[in-house]
């Protein structure tokens, strides 16, 4: 997100080039690599399954393939931590680009739904016999999984719906319309409040409202902003605090200044009301200290606190990288990824196949592929996109195409040429920097988007 009139990002077709030396890896035959399999659990009519690839030999195992057969009547569903292709009842499991290197004496996973009484048979890793067995089933649990990789807990009651319009509000002044926090449309579920800036204390944020707003504005106090935050609340929406930005300076780097970053964050949120904190870091994220500053201020304030982060394009092409690493390690408290679709050029999808340009269909639903397949829930995805001209430098399209790239990946409806292996109904939502530019341009995107998410499945 950025301060001024236009937000520009430069990343050229060498840049998408190297990302995609980094999605893609061959398959490379290592002595000693071994596969076995165990139903994780059963219920009857389907189980999960889980394929663990050790390397118990001397040389490192630099890519994998893995393929199996299953009965007539036994069909793969919903996988994670690999690439799948199939052909009738043989498929092949295939590394994604953070887990296909394997170390001597080290191991990875994938895991999948399975639907029928079948279970894989014929397993070969990387061409040769797998060497492993199949582990007995865990006891039937009552109900069947849901239908995507299942979280370590169940997603945070937040008290916001299933699908859910974010839009940042303005804590400063500049060429989009200048607008006191009650006075947000009442389209947006989530308004993020940017920002809170860096404190003199290493990993310390504070906020107050802004002199050149308030005097914009002809008066805006502290005291006005709190009451205004309770009356969004009182209207059913829930506000949280933005930290960073395009000239936040913010840091977390250790534990002392994760300790800072929780304590003030939670002074703020006692101080405002807010429901909780943006992660919105454009100049460098140490994903370790940030979680423990997370969790630390989830300590403090309880389940009910949404966590919501704003990462650039290019910070979520690789689960590997800071921001993207950060969410998953704390993908048991986090609610929503609201990733910034545009001023990125062109970036790869989840294909490893193409440098889509963004401003299409294509572009926003291969990278929001990338995030769903390697394993974050759909409801902790959402997409970001400019409200319009002036709130963007590159990316911005009409409100119509955020609607059709819902649809593509929550139904797989309106798709452009790229079409996501499956679809994902629990899919969170969109954003929009912001909604002052919204309200600039006659709130054209609130007034197009709101509504369609409400028809989502």
């Amino acid at each position: 997100m950025k301060r001024s009139r236009i937000l520009v990002l430069s990343v050229v077709g060498a840049v998408a080039a190297a990302l995609g030396a980094v999605w893609l890896a061959p398959a490379a035959y290592a002595a000693g690599a071994t596969a076995s399999f165990v139903k994780t659990s059963d219920w009857g009519s389907g189980w999960e399954g889980k394929y663990t690839i050790t390397n118990a030999g001397t040389g490192t195992v630099n890519g994998w393939s893995l393929t199996f057969d299953l009965p007539a009547g036994t069909t793969v569903g919903t996988y994670w931590d690999a690439l799948l292709t199939s052909s009738g009842q043989r498929y092949t499991f295939t590394n994604r680009s953070w887990n296909g290197t394997i170390a001597p004496g080290a191991s990875v996973s994938f895991g999948f739904l399975g639907s029928g009484p079948g279970v894989p048979t014929n397993c070969q890793l990387n061409g040769v016999a797998c060497g492993g067995g199949i582990t007995p089933t865990t006891p039937p649990p009552t109900t069947p999984p849901p239908t995507t990789p299942p979280p370590t807990t169940p997603p945070p009651v937040t008290g916001l719906p299933k699908h859910i319009l974010t839009g940042y509000w303005h804590n400063f002044d500049n060429p989009a319309v200048e607008l006191r926090l009650r006075d947000v449309p009442t389209e947006y579920d989530l308004v993020a409040v940017a920002f809170a800036d860096a404190t003199g204390t290493p990993g310390a944020v504070g906020f107050a409202v802004d002199p050149g707003l308030s005097a914009s504005l002809g008066g805006y106090t502290d005291a006005e902003f709190s009451a205004d935050v309770r009356t969004l609340q009182s209207r059913g929406k829930k506000v949280i605090i933005s930290v960073g930005g395009e000239t936040g300076r913010v840091a977390v780097n250790d534990a002392a200044s994760a300790v800072a970053f929780a304590d003030s964050v939670y002074a703020l949120i006692q101080r405002y009301g807010f429901d909780g904190v943006d992660v919105d870091l454009e100049n460098g994220l140490n994903p370790t200290y940030m979680a423990q500053a997370l969790r630390s201020l989830r300590a403090k304030v309880g389940s009910g606190l949404i966590i919501a982060m704003a990462p650039q394009t290019i910070d979520m092409q690789n689960p590997a990288s800071s921001y993207f690493k950060l969410a998953l390690d704390i993908k048991d408290i986090l609610t929503v990824v609201n990733t910034q679709f545009y001023n990125s050029g062109a970036m790869l999808g989840c294909d490893n196949n193409a440098a889509y340009a963004q401003g299409t269909v294509n572009f926003i639903v291969a990278l929001a592929c990338v995030q769903l397949e390697a394993g974050l829930r759909p409801d902790q995805v959402g997409l970001g996109l400019p409200a319009g001209p002036g709130a963007a430098g590159g990316g911005i399209v009409a409100p119509s195409v955020v609607n059709a790239a819902m649809d593509c990946l929550t139904r797989g409806t309106n798709c452009g040429s790229f079409r996501p292996p499956r679809t994902y109904p629990g899919l969170r939502g969109a954003m929009t920097w912001s909604v002052n530019w919204d309200v600039t341009h006659n709130n054209n995107f609130a007034r197009t988007v709101a509504p369609h998410l409400r028809t989502l499945p």
